[in-house]
């Protein structure tokens, strides 16, 4: 009895064995498929020539919200398993197809691409799904790399207000002061004129210099350091969408770029004494910064320096008081590195990412 019923049990095994590996092929033969994502997954065909891709992809940039969608016909309505396909031609990338459910004939396939590609070229996928092949070949851009120098294409905010961008080095800044009065999601950033009330704040606001409103055209608004830290803002961006507020650092690779702290601002400023106070020592502007002498509101409310000094934030926290900042003067050729309060109203240059 015992031998019988182990001859039994391997006769199933071997019967369950073969309804796993051998289904029919699209000629009728029983054979092995290999495309299937699960035992009884099957379609008609897929539309190769019709495949969307969404996204782009960059030579050594991880993959961010691309995909390739196909359609297919004579879907059987069954489950199936998630599956990947790696690539080939250009490597370091994978489709992946997230388990799902089949329609009753045509439907969609959503894969998903991730990784980072290895080079520039054409990345080609192997799709093997429910009996069938398909292979999506997707482009990928080589590195773009910016000129070190000269005007770079205008940006808008969130209001549409537009600035000139310059690149210096490897970064490309804004050229023009920031004049936004809401984050970039939309969310209003408070104008506060009050000198008690500003003096009081620890969350974002903004300003125009001596609360005048023509100032705006010129010298942008001044922002306390709350409305450029997204640590303190709930992570919110002043800045337009791609870029940033540059940190300490950030703007320390343009100072040393141009040459270091003790000359690098007659660099950044503009020209003449059209704005700037006479002497406007060493300005030559050859970076095509041009900053301008916005001045500043402090912490306590009142405002000062227009005309002779353009003070920016970093998003840099010194202390749980204080954050870091450049400035730039009308009787020096420097650039200055500090702290101070994070009540102050100052200007705000935006990095691209």
């Amino acid at each position: 009895m015992k031998k019988l019923l182990l001859a039994f049990a391997l006769s199933s095994a071997l019967i369950s064995c073969k309804k796993e590996t051998a289904t029919p092929n699209n000629s009728g033969n029983n054979t092995t498929d290999t495309t299937k994502t699960s035992n009884d997954v099957s379609i008609s065909g897929f539309d190769c020539a019709g495949v969307k891709i969404t996204g782009t992809l960059t030579k050594d940039k991880v993959a961010s919200n691309v995909t390739a969608t196909l359609t297919y016909t004579g879907g059987n309505g069954k489950t199936y398993l998630t599956k990947s396909f790696p690539s080939t031609g250009v490597t370091g990338l994978s489709a992946t197809l997230d388990a799902g459910t089949l329609a009753n004939g045509e439907g969609t396939l959503v894969y998903t691409i991730s990784g980072t590609p290895t080079s520039a070229g054409t990345a080609n996928f192997a799709i093997a799904f429910g009996g069938k092949t398909c292979t999506i070949e997707i482009s990928v851009n080589d590195v773009v790399q910016n000129p070190t120098s000269g005007y770079g294409p205008n940006i808008t905010d969130v209001e549409g207000n537009s600035y000139k961008t310059v690149y210096i080095g490897k970064q490309q800044w804004m050229a023009d002061n920031l004049k936004v009065s809401k984050y970039n999601d939309g969310t209003i950033i408070p104008n506060i004129t009050d000198n008690s009330q500003w003096s009081n704040l620890t969350t974002g606001a903004w300003c125009y210099y001596n609360n005048d409103a023509t100032n705006n055209t010129k010298y942008g608004k001044l922002y306390n350091w709350y409305a450029v830290s997204k640590t303190n803002n709930g992570n919110k961006n002043v800045c337009p969408t791609g870029w940033h507020v540059p940190t300490d650092a950030e703007w320390t690779v343009l100072t040393n770029y141009l040459g270091g702290l003790s000359i690098a601002g007659g660099k950044m400023k503009e020209v003449g004494i059209t704005n700037w106070n006479s002497p406007n020592t060493d300005a030559t502007n050859t970076s095509q910064f041009t900053g301008l002498p916005g001045g500043f509101r402090y912490g306590l409310g009142y405002y000062n320096e227009i005309g002779s000094a353009g003070s920016w934030w970093s998003s840099t926290a010194y202390s749980t008081s204080d954050a870091w900042l450049r400035d730039l003067y009308y009787s020096n050729g420097g650039t200055g590195s500090y702290y101070n309060v994070k009540r102050f109203g100052l200007s705000v240059r935006c990095l691209r990412d």
